[in-house]
């Protein structure tokens, strides 16, 4: 490692801006809580810090097709005739 690097690293580190160690682990910690997986375990120890954000990202593009085929799901049925005009302008309210 060049010194400049090294000089860049640490002048990083001891900024304001910087976040410690246990600030990373707290917040990796409430991260963790929000995953389903997570707390089905229920207190388990908690995983490494890039599992913890593998298993957010799996969960978010999990959230993401949901979205999809739920919005797909909403508009197949406001086309279809099972809706009235009237029921469907009131299902278009609420979405905006």
């Amino acid at each position: 490692m060049s010194s400049s690097s090294r000089r860049s690293r640490t002048r990083h580190a001891g900024s304001s801006t910087s976040i410690s160690e246990d600030q990373i682990s707290e917040l990796l910690s409430k991260l963790q809580a929000l995953l389903p997986e997570s707390q089905a375990r229920n207190g388990a120890h908690r995983g490494s810090a890039a599992r913890v954000l593998q298993e957010t990202c799996s969960y978010i593009r999990s959230l993401h097709r949901e979205v999809d085929n739920l919005s797909e799901t909403l508009a197949a049925l406001l086309a279809s005739d099972a809706v009235t005009a009237e029921q469907a302008a009131v299902i278009r309210s609420l979405l905006m």
